[in-house]
Formats: structure tokens, sequence, C-alpha cells
């Protein structure tokens, strides 16, 4: 009769180990010197957008907040200031688009134009809240800075709420300073 001292169980323990440290090490060589697309004109990843709105989504929901006043002309003059000064640059005006957002990777949405599908004009169709927390944090890996150290929370909540009325007709005011 032969003797079992467990050395099956080892081997296959090591043969395990070996196996998790040939897969470390072929990720690791893959990533280093493989063709990954980090260039912007570059083929994204296969549902590369998916895996990365997944957890954006959700941290957005679990962490937004409802606004701490609502909308008027002054809210809309305040946030069209900000707007002009810190967002047109990438996100275009009422009739002028930025002809290098299409040269991001992701794209910056143009956020006074229509969707192609839908018809809804930029972010309008979210929650102020959600528009918010975008501006304030930012999103990673997408060029969208975290303002929250930059602007105060009123004109955040001021320019989330221009946002998320952009599909409706703004005061003449409003329309000048978005148009200067």
């Amino acid at each position: 009769m032969a003797k079992n001292n467990g050395s099956g169980a080892g081997k296959v323990f090591l043969g395990f180990v070996l196996g998790l440290v040939t897969v470390a090490a072929v990720g690791f060589g893959y990533l280093r010197f493989g063709a990954l697309p980090v260039a912007v004109a570059d083929k994204a990843f296969p549902l590369e957008k998916q895996i990365v709105s997944l957890p954006l989504h959700g941290r957005i929901d679990r962490e937004k907040k409802d606004a701490p006043f609502g909308t008027s002309e002054d809210v809309f003059e305040g946030g069209a200031k900000v707007y002009k000064a810190q967002c047109a640059s990438c996100h275009g005006v009422p009739g002028k688009d930025v002809a290098f957002a299409k040269q991001m990777y992701p794209s910056a949405p143009q956020l006074w134009k229509k969707h192609p599908r839908g018809g809804v004009v930029g972010v309008s169709d979210d929650e102020v809240g959600e528009t918010y927390w975008r501006v304030a944090n930012g999103i990673r890996l997408t060029g969208m800075p975290a303002y929250s150290k930059v602007l105060s929370d009123t004109e955040m909540w001021q320019v989330s709420q221009l946002l998320k009325n952009a599909d409706k007709e703004l005061p003449q005011p409003v329309v000048d300073i978005l148009a200067k």
C-alpha cells in the first residue's frame, strides 16, 4: 500500500500559485510592452464605455444632492457667466460647437446641441444633482476636471441649473452672456 504524505495537495497549491504568477506576469508584460489603445485616435477597448459607465452612474446615484435653490433669471445669469468662463471652451455655446471637442476621447459633448436620437439638448434630461456631481467631481479619463476647488458651491449649482434648462427658452440677458 502506498503511503500518502499530502504531497498531492501541495502540488495542486504550487500549481495554483504558479498559474497566478504566470497570469500576472503575462498581464504586466502586455500592459508594459503591448499596443494598448492610449492615444485619442485609438479604437476603444471592447466594452470600455459600458465598464466605465457602470461605476460612474452608481456613484452619482449614491452621492447626488438636491439643488439648494430653484431657478430664476439671476440663477441663469450667474450660471451663464460661469459656463462662459469655465465650460464653453470645450462644450460650446448655443449655435456654436467647439471643433476640437470631437478630437477628445471621449469627445466633449456639446451641451447646447440636440442629441442625434431623442432630441434632448445636452444634459437637460439629467437631474440637476447629477450634473452638479459631474461639475464638482469631474470624470476620470475624460478630460472633465473637478471644479469643487475652483468654483463655489453656488456657482456649481447655478451652472448645473442652467444646463438642466438648456432645452428651454432662456431670458435674453442669459442668451446675451452666452453669445459674447
